[in-house]
């Protein structure tokens, strides 16, 4: 097997089939002129892989994969892969432990910490909780266990590795990783492999655990949003459990600019460095005072989700909220929303509050932004009365109950 990897300097996911390639002797080169936010944004590299995503894998005879679990597979050999079918097995569980328990927990804790996110105490408290029981499940079976799988390293190793990668090298300081000495002594055995030295570059396992900057992150916040998602991209470092897509350029930027209503006057983008730098005793005020001012620019809606009762695991239900933001990502300019889930596994609800530019619906106004929110009920909300203004407090805020009288568990911010 040989081919190309797209992908840019020290990106977690790309080294799954970097490492995957050591091992398995399979060829493959990096393509040296690969620039995120640029070369992945032209219509060849579009033409390829048409969701914009990195990393990207070209085989030599010309077909292309992305997604860098299914690229570390192709590019993985029969011992990685697992020799029986209940090795098989044992390793794709074990792909999805790390993508589903793992990532999205590492995220919520570290990016913050890296000045790339905006820092919430209960949502880092319960990325803690989610990483301290992944890493009680990793310990008991590694006590026994050299290995995930079998007597020696498969995929299985190479991705959990991976999606730890962030945790060792940024919080997990020798008294928070003491307790799972079976992880960190299987996770320095992966990392001083030949095979994953060739990979990944030198780095000390932490030593005392980031702390959140708010300069750095105002910082990062006065930079071009698009450098910002480049900057996400390159460190590896996105909210939501999956390899993200970029932003698209050229004739959907143009349908973007024209749907939106051509009004000015609410300040999005200041009300959005206002609410990720302050506390909401300030941010919240600030909102009121520049929505007052701009009497007829924006309107407030509610957004609840329709299947609640479907809703199962709370990470998938996560997952969902994720999901939308991502796809919607062409809106952000011109709105703001706080949606939070409420509850716990098999018993949660999923409800937000959105503010946008214009007085109506705006997914309606471009087919780009009719993604998922066909999903939700939609109220349009008075700025007036004492139940919008509750309901803005307590959703910026991410505190309270929903109305069946399930208990705040996290939120996520589109912005």
């Amino acid at each position: 097997m040989a081919g190309t990897l797209y992908t840019y300097d020290e990106n977690f996911r790309a080294y799954k089939a970097l490492i995957a390639a050591q091992f398995s002797g399979a060829k493959v080169n990096v393509a040296k002129d690969f620039v995120f936010g640029e070369t992945n944004k032209t219509a060849a590299y579009l033409q390829k892989f048409p969701t914009g995503k990195v990393p990207a894998f070209e085989t030599a005879d010309g077909k292309y994969l992305l997604e860098s679990n299914a690229i570390a597979f192709y590019l993985a050999n029969t011992q990685l892969r697992g020799t029986n079918d209940f090795q098989q097995a044992e390793i794709q569980q074990w792909i999805s432990f790390a993508d589903n328990e793992i990532l999205p927990a590492s995220c919520a804790w570290v990016f913050p910490l890296l000045s790339i996110m905006q820092n919430n105490k209960q949502v880092i408290q319960n990325a803690k909780e989610d990483i301290t029981a992944a890493l009680e499940i990793l310990n008991k079976r590694l006590i026994h266990n050299t290995f995930l799988v079998g007597e020696r390293i498969t995929l299985a190793d190479i991705i959990v590795f991976c999606n730890l990668i962030h945790l060792y090298q940024y919080v997990l300081e020798p008294s928070l990783r003491a307790p799972y000495g079976s992880v960190t002594r299987w996770f320095t055995t992966i990392l001083n492999q030949p095979q994953v030295k060739a990979v990944v570059k030198p780095f000390e396992l932490c030593t005392k655990t980031l702390e959140f900057d708010a300069k750095k992150y105002s910082e990062f916040l006065a930079r071009p949003s698009g450098k910002q998602k480049d900057e996400k991209k390159q460190q590896g470092k996105q909210e939501k459990k999956k390899e993200t897509k970029p932003a698209e350029e050229s004739t959907a930027v143009a349908e973007e600019e024209e749907a939106a209503p051509a009004v000015q006057g609410f300040d999005f983008e200041t009300f959005k460095r206002v609410y990720s730098n302050e506390d909401e005793s300030k941010s919240i005020p600030y909102f009121w005072d520049k929505f007052n001012e701009n009497a007829g620019d924006c309107s407030i809606w509610f957004g609840e989700y329709k299947y609640n009762d479907e809703l199962t695991k709370v990470f998938m239900s996560c997952n969902l909220i994720t999901g939308m933001f991502q796809r919607l990502d062409k809106m952000r300019k011109y709105s703001f929303a706080s949606v939070c889930l409420f509850g716990e596994d098999n018993n949660s609800s999923i409800s937000g509050i959105w503010i946008w530019r214009g007085q109506d619906l705006m997914f309606t106004q471009s087919p780009d932004w009719q993604i998922d929110y066909d999903c939700y009920e939609w109220k349009k909300l008075d700025p007036a009365s004492e139940e919008t203004k509750k309901l803005v407090q307590q959703y910026l805020s991410w505190t309270g109950e929903d109305k069946k009288g399930r208990k705040f568990n996290q939120g996520k911010i589109f912005k």
